[in-house]
């Protein structure tokens, strides 16, 4: 543990400050990156649920609904 915090400490103190904002504002423009590839996911997989959902056939929803026929007689 100690030897990594060492090690920590002096990759730190070895890299010029220019080199370590540039890592470092690489890292934060990878995140948010990922973040809208996250985004731009769920937003497909929404729309995509919703197209399936418009497409369904009559026998499809009603095979989906609940309610029975006999509980109304």
């Amino acid at each position: 543990m100690k030897e990594q915090a060492k090690q920590n400490v002096i990759i730190k103190e070895a890299l010029h400050k220019d080199t370590l904002n540039k890592l470092q504002e690489a890292k934060q423009l990878l995140q948010q990156q990922e973040e809208i590839a996250k985004k731009q996911a769920a937003e497909k997989k929404r729309a995509e649920r919703k197209q399936r959902e418009k497409n369904k056939s009559f026998e499809e929803l009603l095979n989906e609904n609940v309610l029975d026929w006999r509980d109304f007689k």
